[in-house]
């Protein structure tokens, strides 16, 4: 009976633990989900589609797809999930910087597994060529993925309102 009742608290305490480490989805957006591998009994393999906006260059959207597993360990949210993440960002209107920045900042953060993975988008500036380089990896405490994808997005005028802002004057 004690066995039980200690397995039935640890069983809570993981689960208690595996919600304060999930990742709050505030920032990004569900686009759409395909089905890769089918599976009877519990949730089908699949790969997600999600917009993000960057939160300090106004009028830049990412969209990047990651596999998400399903099966039991998938159903109940433990699962680690693979580093292949793909990205595409684009100016989708004027480019307004709201405040100066790093290289190399964060722009999205998402957990990949219970404790120990991430997936980060980071945002950089080729000061040369006036274009915000967005790079998105996955890491882990121990042993991080080579795995990564690279997007850039021109900074160029939008609707005819003269010259677009200089990336260098805002990311260091």
């Amino acid at each position: 009976m004690r066995l039980r009742t200690a397995a039935s608290a640890l069983i809570a305490g993981a689960l208690c633990l595996a919600a304060s480490v999930l990742p709050a989805a505030a920032q990004e957006d569900l686009i759409f989900r395909k089905s890769t591998v089918w599976k009877m009994l519990t949730p089908d393999d699949k790969l997600a589609v999600y917009g993000v906006d960057d939160p300090v260059v106004e009028g830049v959207a990412c969209h990047y797809t990651i596999p998400e597993k399903g099966g039991v360990s998938g159903m109940f949210g433990v699962a680690e999930q693979v580093s292949e993440i793909s990205l595409a960002c684009r100016q989708i209107g004027p480019i307004k910087f709201k405040e100066k920045a790093d290289q190399g900042d964060v722009v999205f953060r998402e957990r990949r597994s219970l404790v120990w993975k991430k997936m980060q988008i980071v945002r950089g500036c080729d000061a040369k060529r006036n274009v915000l380089v967005y790079l998105v990896y996955s890491d882990k405490l121990i042993d991080g993925s080579p795995q990564n994808s690279t997007s850039t997005v021109p900074i160029m005028p939008w609707g005819g309102n003269g010259d677009a802002p200089k990336c260098a004057d805002w990311i260091k």
